[in-house]
Formats: C-alpha cells, sequence, structure tokens
C-alpha cells in the first residue's frame, strides 16, 4: 500500500500538477519534496539499530521490561536529532536562501514552503522508532496501514489545495499537514494501544550508553544515507549546477521509476532478510544457505521481469505522462532503470546485512558508495546534467555495492558462490532481453501511439511473457528448477 501511495505521489499525481502548476512550479515542488525527504532520512541510523536491539529482546525471558527501557531511552536520543537537526536547518535557512541557490528566484513563496516541509518532516523523525517497535513486533502492517491513511489524505488534500488556489505554499501545507498528523497519531496514542507496558515518556541515559547508541547506529545511518538520501540529494545538487529547470523534471520523474524498481526490491527483500537474520542468529548454516540462494534467485528473477517491461513502455508512458512538456531521455532511462535492475542482487545483499548485524561491511561499503557519487557527481553533473547524476549514482551502486558487498556476502554465504553468480547474471540478462524482444513484437503487432495503444501493446506483452512462463504453472518444475539452483 506504501509502494503504491508512492506511485500515487510521484506518477499518478504528475499530470495533474503539471496542468495546473506548469513545469516551472512543478520543478519548485519536486526540488521541495526531495529536500523534505532528504531531512527523513537524516535519521542517523537509530531505526535500524532499534530495531535489531528490538529483535534481540524477543529471545529474553524478560522481553517487555528491557524493551520499555531501551525505548524510554533511545526515545530522548530521536528528540535531541530532532532538536539539533530542526536548529541546523534554522540556521541554514537563515544564512542561505533557498530560492537563490537553487534557481528558483522567480518562483513566490518559494523559501517559506521550502522551510515548512524541511522544518515539518524533521518533527516527524521519531515515528522510526514506533516503526522499528512495530515491525520488530510482528505489527508492522499496522503502522503502515496508519501511514498509508495519513498519506493519502494528505494526497488528496494536496489536489485540493493545487485545483482550489494553484499555490505552492499551500500545497507545501497540506503535505506536511498529513505527515505530521499520522506521525502524532502513531506516536501518541496507536503505540500505546499495541504496547500498554512502555512509558510514556523518555527516561535519562549516560553518555556512555549514548555513544555506544550512536556507534552502533552508525554504519546503518551511513546506509540509510546512502540509499535514500543520495537520491534525492541529486535532486538538489542538479537543481543547483543545471540551468535549465526542465532537466530537474526530467530528472525526478525519470529517477522515479528507478527508484519504484528498487522499493519493490527492498519489498521482496524484507520477509526474506528476516528469515535469513534469524537463521543467522540461531546459526542455522544449512538453512541460511538454501533460502539465501533461492531468495536471491527469485528476487533477480521478478525485478529482471519487470525491468523489462518498463524498458519496453518507458518512452511511451512517459511522453503520456507529462503530455510531452517534459523532454524524455533514453540514455538517461537505461542507465537509471538498468542500473537498478544490474544491482538488485546487491540490495538483495544489503537487506541481509542489515538483519544480520554486519555493520562494519556495511560502514565501509556505503562510504565508498558516497565517495564515488560525489567524486564523479562534481565533475558529471556540471557537464552531463541529469545523465551525470544518473552516471554517478549507478557508478556507486556498481562499484561498492555489486562489487564488494554483495561478493563478499556471496562468498561467505553459499558454497558454490561463482556458480550461483554466473547462473544469477545470465537468467537476468535471458529475462530482460526478452521482455525487449517481447515489447518490440508488442508494438510490431499493434502500432501507433497514444493511450489505447499504449494498453493494448501492455496487454500483448503481458500475454506474450505468460505464454513463454506458462511450464512453471507446473508445481513439480518450480520445485525442480529451485532445487537446482547452486548453494
Amino acid at each position: 500500500m506504501i509502494v503504491l501511495l508512492a506511485l500515487t505521489q510521484q506518477i499518478v499525481l504528475i499530470p495533474f500538477f503539471l496542468r495546473y502548476l506548469g513545469h516551472e512550479t512543478l520543478s519548485a515542488w519536486l526540488t521541495i519534496f526531495a529536500a523534505g525527504s532528504l531531512v527523513q532520512a537524516a535519521d542517523p541510523g537509530l531505526h535500524a539499530w532499534s530495531l535489531n536491539r528490538f529483535l534481540s529482546f524477543r529471545s529474553r525471558g524478560d522481553c517487555d521490561r528491557r524493551t520499555r527501557s531501551y525505548f524510554a531511552g533511545i526515545l530522548l536520543l530521536f528528540i535531541g536529532v530532532v532538536a539539533g537537526l530542526v536548529c541546523l536547518i534554522g540556521i541554514l535557512l537563515m544564512l542561505v536562501n533557498p530560492a537563490d541557490v537553487l534557481g528558483f528566484r522567480n518562483e513566490p513563496k518559494f523559501d517559506l514552503a521550502f522551510a515548512i516541509v524541511t522544518l515539518g518532516l524533521a518533527t516527524t523523525l521519531p515515528v522510526n522508532l514506533a516503526s522499528s517497535l512495530f515491525r520488530a513486533r510482528g505489527l508492522y502492517g499496522r503502522v503502515v496501514a496508519v501511514q498509508a491513511w495519513g498519506t493519502g489524505l494528505g494526497q488528496i488534500a494536496q489536489v485540493i489545495a493545487v485545483f482550489l488556489t494553484g499555490d505552492l505554499l499551500m500545497m507545501a501545507l497540506a503535505f506536511v499537514l498529513g505527515q505530521v498528523g499520522v506521525s502524532a497519531f502513531i506516536l501518541f496514542s496507536d503505540l500505546k494501544l499495541h504496547f500498554p507496558f512502555l512509558s510514556r515518556y523518555p527516561r535519562r541515559v549516560s553518555w556512555a550508553w549514548t555513544k555506544a547508541q550512536f556507534a552502533g547506529a552508525f554504519p546503518f545511518g551511513i546506509m540509510n544515507f546512502a540509499e535514500v538520501g543520495m537520491s534525492y540529494l541529486s535532486v538538489l545538487l542538479v537543481g543547483a549546477l543545471v540551468s535549465d529547470r526542465a532537466a530537474i523534471a526530467q530528472w525526478v520523474l525519470t529517477r522515479t521509476v528507478s527508484n519504484f524498481l528498487r522499493g519493490l526490491c527492498y519489498q521482496f527483500s524484507l520477509p526474506i532478510a528476516a528469515e535469513l537474520g534469524h537463521d543467522h542468529a540461531v546459526g542455522a548454516r544449512d538453512s541460511l544457505r538454501a533460502l539465501y540462494a533461492k531468495g536471491l534467485f527469485v528476487v533477480t528473477f521478478t525485478v529482471s521481469l519487470i525491468t523489462g517491461g518498463l524498458l519496453s513502455f518507458w518512452r511511451e508512458f512517459f511522453e503520456l505522462w507529462t503530455t510531452g512538456n517534459i523532454p524524455y531521455d533514453a540514455t538517461l532511462a537505461i542507465v537509471l532503470i538498468g542500473g537498478t535492475c544490474l544491482v538488485t542482487p546487491a540490495t538483495f545483499a544489503m537487506s541481509y546485512a542489515s538483519y544480520s548485524n554486519r555493520g562494519t561491511l556495511l560502514l565501509w561499503t556505503k562510504s565508498l558508495q558516497i565517495a564515488i557519487f560525489f567524486g564523479l557527481a562534481l565533475f558529471l553533473i556540471p557537464a552531463l546534467g541529469p545523465l551525470g547524476a544518473a552516471i554517478s549514482l549507478t557508478s556507486g551502486d556498481i562499484l561498492a555495492q555489486l562489487g564488494i558487498l554483495f561478493s563478499v556476502l556471496l562468498v561467505q554465504t553459499l558454497k558454490s558462490p561463482l556458480r550461483h553468480a554466473a547462473l544469477l547474471f545470465g537468467m537476468m540478462l535471458a529475462v530482460v532481453g526478452a521482455g525487449l524482444a517481447m515489447g518490440a513484437a508488442a508494438r510490431y503487432v499493434v502500432p501507433g501511439t497514444g493511450f489505447v495503444h499504449l494498453v493494448l501493446q501492455c496487454c500483448i506483452w503481458l500475454a506474450g511473457i505468460a505464454l513463454i512462463a506458462s511450464p512453471l504453472m507446473s508445481r513439480a518444475l518450480r520445485n525442480r528448477l529451485i532445487q537446482s539452483i547452486p548453494h
């Protein structure tokens, strides 16, 4: 549901915003949205660290007491992070004019809308702590449902604000009020309802304990910034280093589909990674090895299949989506979408690493990824624009995540890592190639452009893929194929 609402915010609503705001104001809103999302990614790893701690308490006899004590202590740290972040943003807003830096001098109320979104979303960081507890106790669906309702109502409010006023500031207020409102409900009502043993107030903690928590969370903070923060930071860099305002919208909209693909990979990987983390904790090596090999193969197959469809029809969809107001860049789409597919095994490996407490490996890998991105982006973005940002992001993913993180975990986990890797990437190439070939066939059968032609072409693509995959309907065949995956 959250993925669908994210798609609604970044895909479904775009034509509506483009019609009533124009591409200049839309670019301004997408930049503000990216800045707010970057603030939400400023959690210094405490979310993932807390999740690991809550999971470790479940095997203890005094689980609720330990959880209550830890929650009250870590809540104080979250409050401190929010206070520090609000102060930092406030100082930056006094020293720097966002509209001047990001190239929106002619956009009225940009600075005020920027401040409202960034400061407002900074106050929602403590909900990450609640989310980690819900997930650790097997109630993650509950907090996701509540957040989905809040996000949906916020999107309705945005549509109303844009339709009635066409004002950037009113749009920003509608977005922030939805986020802040649902966070307050979870923290002050829903959390106490499901975990009545929790204390209502944070407890004082020692400096030694505080340092230990931040030290444990630091690798996860680096990982969070590398996975989420850099993607949104790239929007701000493109805005600051590229003079063409349409290029910002082009970059954000193309990046949206690659983020969608990456988000699907996370959603597919998380439940498997949780099981892998449990097997790792109890030392079940045989079960861990088999599940890792099968899970990695299935997730990569699924993402590769989706990639084949996206690359086949992305141009047609993009032109319809933006009604021709934003230029299409085929190279940019191939680099972002193809690169995201290529690093799917690394994304799966990262999910497993997060659940198996491999903080040091994550720290070094993600630090290298960040260094590669900044090292390339400062030169490539001024020269190539959005394509330079895409190359910078993808290069960091391939060299650091795929080259190091994925390789190390594959060797540590499986008995036949080379055979598995060869089969995995061979399968990826075959599936994406089959998807592209089926897309070309669909366009040959139903030539032309427009919404109706696109729908018919997609239907033919789905029918063709279903026909090719029909042998997999046999359970016996599926089991034989799964058992043949080297592990």
